[in-house]
């Protein structure tokens, strides 16, 4: 199977270059793979970039999630990461999937500086 790149994702949920989007629906249409690195940078993109708010980062994660010709790795973890984010959007999705591929490996607790993220379960203040 083929795997996209962040570009490729962002095309998939911003559709704001019609070329490009119908490049990216052509080239999945036959099946591709997304890494959880890509789908943070994704996120990342979408924020920053695209001022999305946490509610539609977590609808384009779900979107990507149900998308019939992507397989995301490990999607268990993502939709884990996802629950958490829509329950505590300060966190970041970024933040939300490390801790749930911290706990998913069973090594926790995930040390930080984050005063946010050393709130969730799991999660340890240094």
């Amino acid at each position: 199977m083929r795997a996209v790149d962040t570009n490729v994702l962002i095309r998939l949920i911003a559709r704001d270059d019609a070329r490009q989007a119908a490049a990216a629906d052509a080239f999945v249409e036959k099946g591709a793979w997304v890494s959880v690195l890509a789908l943070a940078e994704a996120t990342w993109v979408l924020s920053s970039v695209y001022g999305l708010g946490p509610r539609e980062q977590a609808n384009a994660i779900e979107m990507l999630l149900n998308h019939r010709d992507l397989a995301l790795q490990d999607p268990e973890t993502i939709s884990a990461a996802l629950a958490l984010f829509r329950a505590k959007p300060a966190l970041g999705f970024s933040d939300c999937l490390m801790l749930q591929l911290a706990r998913k490996a069973g090594h926790l607790p995930l040390g930080t500086f984050d005063r946010n993220l050393s709130k969730a379960e799991g999660a340890q203040t240094l």
